[in-house]
């Protein structure tokens, strides 16, 4: 539990800092993208030691989950304009995912 609550910790200073820096529609973004880490990192850490096929479907699996938290986010956001507005929600899920994706291997371990 000890890699899920890091990773917790560290995204949602992401999120202050998104929402800091881009307001509510990027901290929302961020949160989604956060969302979104979490699941692919559930999804995968099972298989780390597992054969190869096993690993690269889950680590897919994990991407996909990734790429639909983002398609989501956006359909939203062109949807409801005036609520969340696309760009400063997209740049939140970006800022956030990027880097829990650089530091993803220390949470894998």
């Amino acid at each position: 539990m000890k890699p899920y609550g890091l990773l917790l910790l560290f995204g949602t200073a992401l999120i202050a800092l998104a929402g800091a820096v881009g307001g509510r529609a990027a901290a929302i973004g961020g949160a989604v993208a956060l969302a979104a880490q979490l699941a692919a990192v559930a999804l995968l850490r099972p298989a780390m030691r597992d054969p190869t096929p096993r690993f690269l479907a889950r680590w897919l699996g994990g991407m996909a989950v990734r790429a639909v938290a983002l398609t989501a986010l956006l359909v939203v956001s062109v949807a409801r304009r005036d609520a969340l507005p696309p760009l400063p929600a997209s740049l939140g899920f970006l800022g956030v995912l990027l880097p829990l994706l650089f530091v993803e291997t220390r949470f894998l371990k």
